[in-house]
């Protein structure tokens, strides 16, 4: 049984009120079709099995029969797949071009996540960085810009604070 739902859509010339229906576009077909489980495992085992009887596709899942054949009815119509005789078998294959307009669906969402995750990632580098920071700062009372050397006294900055029994000589 196909439940692939048709899709309500306003005409130009229809009031708000008067809705027409309209039968799903190619791609609601293929997202419908990759909503059941079922159909993406038969999708999956065309991709790496290649092309594939009816029979060997079925004997992977326990169903009926019919309903097996229902899905592999849905996967084409779809596009999704391919049947082709051979002799008394129905050969089905992967057909991937319509995964394309998946794919250029999902892009701009893709994009959107991985420069959200992105911007997380420099956020927590700056985070960590900072409180490494306040961690040196903390235990040695050494700032990371160098203004204050051990004990906290100021120096030149040469590495070596300054000897008092040096200037009396």
């Amino acid at each position: 049984m196909d439940v692939t739902p048709a899709v309500r859509r306003q005409s130009p010339s229809s009031s708000a009120s008067s809705a027409s229906w309209s039968a799903p576009s190619a791609e609601d077909e293929i997202f419908a079709a990759l909503a059941s489980p079922v159909r993406r495992e038969v999708l999956r085992l065309l991709r790496e099995r290649g092309p594939r009887s009816v029979q060997e596709l079925a004997s992977c899942f326990s169903m009926a029969r019919p309903s097996f054949s229902e899905h592999l009815r849905v996967l084409r119509e779809a596009g999704l797949v391919s049947e082709r005789r051979d002799g008394r078998r129905r050969l089905y294959s992967l057909e991937p071009v319509p995964l394309v307009r998946v794919r250029d669906w999902l892009d701009p969402y893709e994009r959107f996540w991985r420069d959200k995750l992105s911007a997380l990632r420099h956020l927590l580098d700056d985070s960590v960085t900072a409180d490494t920071e306040a961690t040196v700062t903390e235990t040695t009372g050494i700032t990371t810009t160098g203004e204050t050397g051990a004990g906290g006294r100021p120096h030149d900055g040469g590495g070596q604070p300054e000897d008092p029994d040096e200037e009396r000589q």
